[in-house]
């Protein structure tokens, strides 16, 4: 019998954007936007080498680079390597990009329109499939877990992280590596009708992971995943999340959401927001990948303000508390006040998503000893 993974966990964050290289400083440039000439583009061969270049987009590149530091992070790829140090079949790859690769299939299209397939490169006809980006990471890595790609709007970044834990959840992989990313190009330009200075160049990565495995290999976890909703409006998505009007400890706010008038917005006026887009430009369906990386970073901060106060009295504790449900769920109560909400979408998009980020637990419970890892194990 396979033993659950003991709720899901992130146990590793990777950026590849100009002008924050941790969740922390993503936090601290989010909270403080940059004013001035725009930061020059992120060096992708700085951190994956020309050989990674070969043949590929940008999307895909920057991709690489924030898959690569974030498996580095998670403690699964060495320093000095890229072979992740556990089965490959124990990890799988979840890509969210609604705009990635457009420009490569619009070239190609139009190539063919104007001359004939004849005349275009077998080399890079490959990046105007639409999984190209979660392939290349997982064949750059050895990842040979489930392999999805996700272009779903507004929520996409959230519902990607959502599937990568639903996958550790039922027992297909032990961890998942998500990304989201999007770059602006002529091409993507024109089709959102607005200029390139103001569209993210970058990509974010998670690692979650099942806390029974990440217990097993010594792996300290940044995050707790709580529950996730995806629902036709902003009001009812924070309502299911957060029932009885309990405020969370910060808000991770809809790309450019404009508070309405008091008493129509979903999350008391105390709360601290948070709009990741102004620091790294309208991000699409890399938005919920990189508030998450962004709410690891205020969990952090958060715990360290906790630490530095104990003892001085209850402040923290304070709200409603809330037991840990679903298969994404950190264990046992997590006071309202310390977990950061996400949402993605708002009232004027098909569907809003929303992800409840917690405090790591303290300790992530070892797995019993079992046989090796067989295909497609499952968890209950």
């Amino acid at each position: 019998m396979t033993h659950g993974p003991g709720g899901v966990v992130v146990t590793g964050v990777g950026l590849a954007v100009p002008g924050a290289g941790t969740p922390e400083a993503l936090l601290r440039r989010t909270a403080c936007p940059v004013t001035g000439p725009a930061p020059e583009p992120f060096d992708t061969a700085a951190r994956i080498g020309r050989r990674g270049h070969r043949y590929k987009d940008r999307a895909t590149r920057l991709a690489l680079c924030a898959a690569l530091e974030a498996l580095r992070n998670a403690d699964l790829i060495p320093a000095d390597g890229e072979e992740v140090t556990v089965p490959g079949d124990t990890v799988g790859v979840v890509a969210s990009s609604n705009l990635g690769n457009l420009d490569t299939a619009c070239l190609t299209a139009a190539a063919i329109a104007e001359r004939s397939a004849v005349d275009l490169s077998p080399m890079s006809l490959p990046n105007a499939s639409s999984n190209v980006i979660a392939s290349w990471v997982a064949i750059r890595h050895g990842l040979r877990g489930p392999n999805l790609m996700l272009c779903n709007g507004a929520t996409s970044g959230l519902d990607a992280v959502h599937w990568g834990a639903a996958l550790v959840a039922a027992g297909r992989v032990r961890r998942a590596v998500v990304i989201g990313v999007e770059t602006h190009n002529a091409v993507v330009a024109d089709l959102v009708g607005r200029p390139a200075g103001e569209l993210l160049d970058g990509a974010a990565a998670v690692v979650v992971e099942g806390a029974r495995w990440a217990g097993a290999r010594g792996a300290r976890a940044a995050a707790a995943l709580g529950p996730y909703e995806r629902r036709a409006g902003l009001g009812g998505c924070v309502e299911a999340l957060l029932p009885d009007g309990a405020a969370p400890g910060v808000w991770f706010t809809p790309e450019r959401y404009a508070e309405g008038p008091a008493g129509a917005v979903p999350v008391p006026g105390a709360v601290p927001r948070y709009d990741v887009t102004g620091a790294v430009g309208r991000a699409s369906g890399a938005l919920g990948v990189f508030q998450c990386a962004a709410a690891v970073g205020w969990l952090a901060r958060a715990g360290a303000g906790a630490e530095a106060g104990a003892g001085a009295g209850p402040e923290a504790g304070a709200g409603s508390v809330f037991e840990a449900a679903g298969p994404g769920a950190a264990p046992g109560p997590v006071p309202a006040s310390r977990q950061a909400l996400i949402t993605s979408g708002d009232d004027t998009a098909d569907a809003v998503a929303g992800l409840l980020l917690r405090p790591a637990p303290d300790r992530c419970p070892p797995r019993p000893a079992r046989a090796p890892l067989i295909s497609m194990e499952c968890s209950r």
